[in-house]
């Protein structure tokens, strides 16, 4: 059996959790919207059409604000024809996923089912086909009280107090040929400077996020950042990052892909600092980890991708990966690695919510169901808040291909002062042996403090919940020895865990 130790430390302070960073993703995109949170016909669907099992679910997964309408679908989006009487409302061709967009859902109806999930709206806006003037007048259209022609005609289609959106994305993944409209560093970084000093004429409050690489693996990445922050440095509050991971088949490698995703915060917030350093500017960026998850992004471009010049399905099943144990480790260990970036992590965005993939799946007429990585970012996101603390850890090293050596075990830990309770999160990378984890609360003066845990593992790794078999995967009660100020666990190979004290 391997052995690993971990102490915790109330002063390790890394940084205040921000309840953004329990956030989500909902785009226009196979069956999110349609089918997904909306089927007015299922039996479960409310007065407005949405599904009530789906909203239940939602609100267990504790989703704090929902990043929307996109994603690849908002680089040619009209935000025109998602407002007023649905009758009245074009249908056209999403160039991103190569479908029809009905508009049936939009602007309104998306936030009333916030309203009912209880999260915030994060917009973004068309930097791809479109500009500065239509982003100030989506502004004015969701945010100014009265007494202007869209203002009012935000009141004319039924909604008369503003929607009051906060959080603003200044387009999507810009540097990407897949995206329409994308561009250069040069071009986008002087457009999303302008457009958000523009938005900010209207209500210097708002908080901005300008596109960072789509992806650390582009040729552009790390350049891209410098060059786009230099235009809009002084404009804007974050730089996004997307990070996707699948299993190649090197489960060693993409059991450690947290080790890919820190190193990846590590270069961005060098690289705003630098950029910040420059300008001798005391100004920090903060980071919106705005599209992460667990992607077989091989699997689309082999069988799922739609082709054909007449071929252009309402929503299509599309991104509709079924979720394993392994998947749900190295989900766990993402949130782990979210956390212990804390201090410049404020915001990150669950891509995606539901069917597309997604913790939540539906079947039309049928049931809704939690898909494995359910359980860790709804355990995270109830418990996990407060401050995010640094752990000591000694634990041995495997050897992958990708990464070198790295940890068997990574953990992170946080402490919710209001609720007089911690919370530790770790993961056990061990393919082939359980380890043996042992926690110090010395520190916590946690004598009488009481302790509970609950594990994700199975035996099977290719273990999923399906359609057939909804509730093949949970969290289970781990048992755990305490002696004195220690506690001890056995965690399975290839397991992801939570521990509360308090």
């Amino acid at each position: 059996m391997n052995k690993a130790s971990l102490s915790l430390r109330p002063s390790a302070v890394i940084g205040a959790v921000d309840p953004r960073l329990y956030g989500s993703f909902v785009e226009h995109l196979g069956r999110a919207v349609y089918d997904g949170i909306y089927e007015p016909d299922h039996p479960s669907a409310d007065a407005d059409g949405f599904r009530t099992d789906v909203i239940e679910l939602v609100k267990e997964l504790g989703v704090s604000a929902i990043r929307y309408p996109g994603g690849n679908f908002v680089s040619g989006f009209k935000w025109e024809d998602s407002v007023g009487p649905r009758a009245e409302r074009p249908r056209r061709l999403d160039l991103a996923w190569h479908s029809t967009e009905t508009n049936e859902i939009g602007l309104h109806e998306f936030q009333d089912w916030l309203d009912k999930v209880g999260s915030e709206l994060m917009l973004a806006v068309n930097l791809g086909t479109r500009g500065t003037a239509e982003a100030l007048e989506l502004l004015e259209y969701t945010n100014h009280r009265s007494g202007t022609r869209l203002a009012e005609q935000r009141i004319a289609n039924g909604r008369t107090a503003p929607f009051g959106v906060r959080m603003w994305c200044l387009g999507n993944e810009m540097d990407g040929p897949w995206q329409v409209g994308h561009t250069t560093a040069e071009e986008y970084g002087t457009l999303a400077a302008k457009t958000a000093q523009a938005m900010r004429m209207v209500d210097p409050d708002l908080e901005l996020v300008v596109c960072g690489s789509s992806s650390s693996s582009m040729p552009t990445f790390g350049e891209w950042e410098r060059v786009t922050l230099t235009h809009a440095y002084d404009d804007v509050d974050y730089i996004s990052c997307h990070a996707y991971y699948e299993n190649t088949g090197d489960l060693g490698s993409f059991l450690a892909s947290g080790v890919d995703m820190d190193h990846f915060i590590r270069s961005v917030v060098a690289t705003a600092d630098h950029v910040g350093a420059v300008r001798g500017s005391r100004k920090l960026i903060d980071i919106s980890f705005d599209e992460w998850n667990i992607w077989y992004n091989t699997r689309f471009e082999r069988v799922d991708r739609i082709a054909g010049v007449d071929n252009w399905p309402i929503a299509p099943r599309l991104l509709e990966d079924v979720y394993t144990v392994s998947d749900a480790v190295v989900f766990g260990s993402l949130l782990i690695t979210l956390l212990k970036h804390a201090d410049r992590v404020t915001s990150a965005s669950l891509a995606q919510l539901v069917n597309v993939i997604a913790p939540i799946m539906t079947e039309p007429g049928g049931p809704a169901w939690r898909q494995t990585t359910f359980f860790p970012f709804a355990a995270t996101s109830k418990h996990g808040r407060g401050v995010a603390l640094e752990v000591d850890i000694t634990s041995g090293t495997y050897a992958t291909e990708r990464f070198g050596e790295v940890p068997l075990v990574d953990a992170v830990a946080t402490h919710d002062a209001d609720a007089g309770r911690f919370a530790v999160y770790a993961v056990n990378r061990a393919i082939d042996a359980p380890t043996e984890l042992a926690i110090d609360l010395t520190g916590l003066d946690a004598d009488d403090l009481p302790v509970s845990a609950r594990v994700l593992a199975d035996p099977d790794l290719d273990a999923a919940n399906t359609l057939e078999d909804p509730e093949r995967v949970a969290l289970a009660e781990l048992p755990f020895t305490r002696e004195g100020a220690t506690v001890r666990l056995t965690l399975p190979a290839v397991s992801w865990i939570e521990v509360l004290i308090g």
